[in-house]
Parts: C-alpha cells; structure tokens; sequence
C-alpha cells in the first residue's frame, strides 16, 4: 500500500520539553490526500476516519494498512458514527451517507439543500448520531434532519435560524443542537418537536455568539462553548441557564465532561482549561503557543488534547501539569518557520496580518491537531491537517531530552 508510511522514530523536544515530560512513539501513520479534521472511531479491528480529499477510510487499527475507502464529492470534515452494520457520516457535497463497514459499500445517501462555510475558521461539519433507530444529522441548509437508520427515509426535520454545523448530543429522548445564530435547541428525538431553546449573550463583536462545534451532555447538564467567548452550563431538562464563563476569545472545542470536571480549550487566547463542573470555577489552566478546537478525552487520569502547533498533549487532570508531548510530521519539519526556540511567533510572522490567508496555511503545515484523539486500550489515534493519521503507543515512553 503506497499510503502506508510505518514511522518507528522517538522524537525528543529539545526547546519545549522539560526532563520530566514524556514523548511518545508512533506506532503507525497513514496519509490521505487532504486535511484530517474528522475525528476517529473504532469498530473491531477498523479505524474509520475521514479526510479533506473526500474520503472517509477504513484502517486496520493495527498496522494502519487500508482495507477500503469511499470516495464522495466534498471534503469529509465529519466524524463517523458506527452502528449495527453501517457507518455514517457526511460530506461538504452536502450528503449523509450509510457505508458497509465490512465493505466499504453505499447502502444509502440522504442529499440535504447544500452545504457551505461560514468562514476559513469554521472547520468542521455536522457528524452524525444515531439513536433508537433513527440518524440524526445537522446541515449548512439550516435543518436538524431525523433519518430512518436502515433506509435513509425521512422521520422529520426542524428548521433552525442559520447553519448547523455542531454535532448534537442525546440524552434520553432529547437531542440538543446550537446554530450559528446562537440558538440552543432542545428537540423531542421521536418527532423532533421543540421543547425549549436557548439563546447566548452574544459579544459586542460577535452579538450572535454561534455554536460552531458540539454540545457535551451529562445527566442534568449541558455544557457548550460560543463565538461570543463563553462556556455555558445549561440545565437539561428546563433550558435555564447554571453558569456561564466569559474567556478572552471564541471557545469552539466541545467540553469534556469527567467526573466533576469540564475541560476544553480556546481559540485566540491559547488555553487549555479545566472548570468545576457544578459552579464553573477555574480549576487550573495550561498555557499554549496556539488555538484548541478539537475535544479532549481522559483515559487514566490524564486529559489528551490536540493543539494547531501539531502537538498532542497529555496532561495531569488534577493540576494541569503537562505529562505526554508527540509533534505530528508536519510540526516537526515546519515549527520552526512559524515559531522561535521559546514557543512564540517568530516577530517576522503575524497571524492575523494583511496576509492572514497565507499564515493561516502556514498553521495547518505544522500539522494541527483538529481532530478528538481516541483512546482505544494502549493506543491512542488522531488525524491532522498535515494528512496523517497517528497511531500512538502509550506503553512506549521515553524521558523527553
């Protein structure tokens, strides 16, 4: 297989590790042909992932060799949802499609009124979730779409007041879903009635606060981050309002919710946070070199998050302190071209700057992490927008030199 490429280095951090971090091992890498901003899932003895050159591959989890892919029209910015027999997930074309997972093969495809962008930073896509039955799915076209999980007929759809692009969460027979418009939607799963709806506070330079990515759900809360720069805690079954916290910058990344915590990162102010669940009070914060837009996921006390300098972090989820660091290819060979041996921009490299277009494609060359890792027993898998797909070890640590 051409795509394969095994990488079997140590990487040492000579400028940003100290002598008590850790650096991992690759066990694998795959490379597609575009961008990876999907997030992974595990089926057996398959990865599923998609990527920005309109494929959604089917991996062995093993040795990363591919046992099929399934080409659509548009990128597939997408995570996938397996159940039963079939995977699902969406494409810019505009379509929802249900995959074999055994052979890679089309069972159906739901075709919505269209896809679009909002803006270069508005990444990701709706991914599909499946209950009871039934898919459902968000789309550009403003819809909350309900689909028959064995034919692709369908159920119902709500109509919302922009674009949705944040993957909704199920609790019970409740579907929450957040608009561009900063509309918090609590919908029945059975007929997709509206039970309440929330709106943001919105900011003075983004008034509609839009809900770019996901909503995380436990057992009496909903928790979801804004343009407008908030975190919002949410009470499940009323609509009102437990607490909000107002960061520097637009919180995009879908709250991890474990035990009593919150964890997430921001854009512009380049933090990883941890919050008390119950009140919103800051636990601890992480300090970064760039934004945070992927989720995070906790396995063994440690909290792994993706970051766009291309590093995957592994830190400490009681104190915040940093534990893992692995720099994906595209950091390794460009971090320098974007920042100094201290961390920062180098002073000839402006992010926001009359070439912004340019920087921002400087930043996905580092091989930013957009993806949410999956931990699947001692391995733990994310793609990047430098193409790859990872497949991490955590057994086989080194001390970081």
């Amino acid at each position: 297989m051409k795509n394969i490429r095994p990488v079997f280095y140590t990487i040492f951090f000579v400028a940003i590790c100290s002598l008590t971090v850790r650096a991992q091992e690759s066990v694998w890498r795959f490379n597609t042909g575009g961008r990876v901003y999907s997030s992974p899932a595990i089926a057996g003895e398959k990865l599923l992932i998609g990527s920005g050159d309109s494929c959604l591959y089917a991996l062995n989890k093993y040795d990363g060799s591919l046992i099929w892919k399934y080409r659509t029209n548009g990128d597939v910015h997408s995570s996938p949802e397996v159940s039963n027999s079939n995977v699902y997930f969406s494409s810019k074309d505009g379509s929802l499609y249900a995959v074999d997972i055994n052979t890679g093969s089309l069972n159906w495809r739901f075709l919505s009124y269209g896809e679009r962008s909002r803006d270069i930073w508005d990444y990701y896509i709706s991914s599909p979730k499946v209950s009871d039955g039934l898919v459902f799915w968000g789309t550009a076209d403003s819809c909350m779409y309900a689909l028959n999980e064995a034919n692709g007929k369908l159920k119902w759809s709500f109509k919302a007041k922009d674009i949705i692009h944040a993957t909704p969460a199920i609790a019970g027979d409740t579907l929450f879903i957040g608009d561009f418009n900063g509309n918090l939607y609590a919908l029945d799963t059975e007929d997709g009635r509206l039970l309440w709806s929330f709106r943001t506070i919105g900011d003075r330079y983004f008034p509609k606060g839009e809900i770019q990515k996901g909503i995380s759900a436990d057992r009496d809360a909903i928790y979801f981050g804004s343009r407008d720069y908030n975190i919002y805690a949410i009470n499940r079954r009323s609509g009102r309002a437990l607490w909000n916290l107002k960061e520097g910058s637009w919180v995009i990344s879908s709250p991890t919710i474990h035990n009593n915590m919150v964890f997430y990162g921001t854009s512009d102010t380049h933090e990883f946070v941890s919050l008390d669940k119950l009140s919103g009070k800051v636990l601890w914060r992480v300090p970064l070199p760039m934004r945070v837009y992927g989720s995070a996921v906790v396995n063994n006390d440690i909290v792994y998050f993706g970051c766009f300098d291309g590093i995957l972090r592994g830190v400490d989820i009681n104190n915040g302190e940093i534990k893992y660091r692995f720099k994906t290819a595209g950091s390794i060979e460009n971090y320098s071209r974007v920042f100094d041996s201290n961390g920062k921009f180098r002073p000839d490299f402006q992010l926001y700057g009359k070439d912004y277009l340019e920087s921002e494609k400087a930043i996905h060359a580092l091989g930013s992490i957009l993806s949410t890792p999956f931990v699947d027993g001692d391995k733990i898998y994310f793609g990047s927008s430098d193409g790859g797909v990872y497949c991490i070890d955590l057994t086989k640590v080194c001390e970081g030199q």
